[in-house]
């Protein structure tokens, strides 16, 4: 079994991400910015469903061979400091994989979107999956593991008053490809989701002023299937991009 990294872990891909994970017998890292919500999903993948025979920690590392779930608080408004707290974490040795599926978006024309609307969308959608991927290389480069962007469809195509999160995205795609062409043992995926049933989404109806039915959009835990099957392509075949749509 491989040990996964997560950020966004506490969102609605991330979660289910998380679990279908879990539920393969993977171990994990959580990331998010809450550590009391960290905790909490940790506390419920070691239930029920999820539960597993070996010893289950949260947090610092525990019984030989590491824990099965571990959470980092990690802010990713902030990718500076990404370093430092990774080093305080203790970073792993061995990473099969890193799934990024946080993600920030705020709609709003180019006359109405400010600096700051800019720098926030930059920074938590592109810069920070950079320098986390830049900080994770030596554990992935170790296990010959996968690097999994979560984009969007905006990363394909812009519409109007989504010109930040679309940037934001669209350069997400470009870092995926310079990524999988520098480093050829790695295997690089980028998965671009329609519209998803997750809180995000709920804000977006709201910002757009539509309302927000669940059943409109894509399951989450479809989008994870789709994620974890990816990511458990055997070995002599990468899945470099793939598209998922509401149907």
């Amino acid at each position: 079994m491989g040990t996964y990294l997560i950020t966004g872990a506490t969102g609605g891909i991330g979660t289910a991400v998380a679990g279908l994970l879990r539920d393969r017998g993977h171990d994990l890292i959580l990331t998010g910015r809450s550590a009391d919500r960290l905790a909490d999903l940790a506390a419920t993948l070691g239930k029920g469903a999820h539960a597993r025979t070996q010893a289950f920690h949260i947090g610092s590392a525990g019984a030989a061979g590491g824990p099965a779930v571990r959470t980092i608080a990690l802010d990713l408004s902030e990718p500076r400091r990404l370093e430092a707290v990774l080093v305080d974490a203790g970073p792993p040795a061995r990473l099969d994989g890193v799934v990024h599926a946080a993600g920030v978006v705020h709609l709003g024309a180019v006359e109405e979107l400010e600096a700051d609307d800019w720098l926030d969308h930059l920074t938590v959608n592109l810069v920070a999956a950079a320098e986390l991927t830049r900080l994770l290389l030596p554990a992935l480069r170790a296990a010959r593991g996968d690097v999994l962007f979560v984009n969007s469809g905006a990363g394909l195509r812009a519409n109007p008053r989504w010109s930040a999160y679309a940037a934001s995205k669209a350069g997400l795609r470009s870092l995926a490809d310079s990524l999988r062409a520098e480093e050829p043992e790695l295997r690089v995926t980028t998965v671009f989701p329609g519209r998803t049933a997750t809180s995000m989404q709920a804000s977006v109806r709201a910002q757009e002023g539509r309302p927000y039915d669940p059943s409109d959009f894509a399951d989450p835990r479809t989008v994870a299937g789709v994620i974890v099957g990816a990511l458990e392509t055997p070995g002599d075949s990468a899945v470099t991009e793939i598209t998922v749509r509401p149907h």
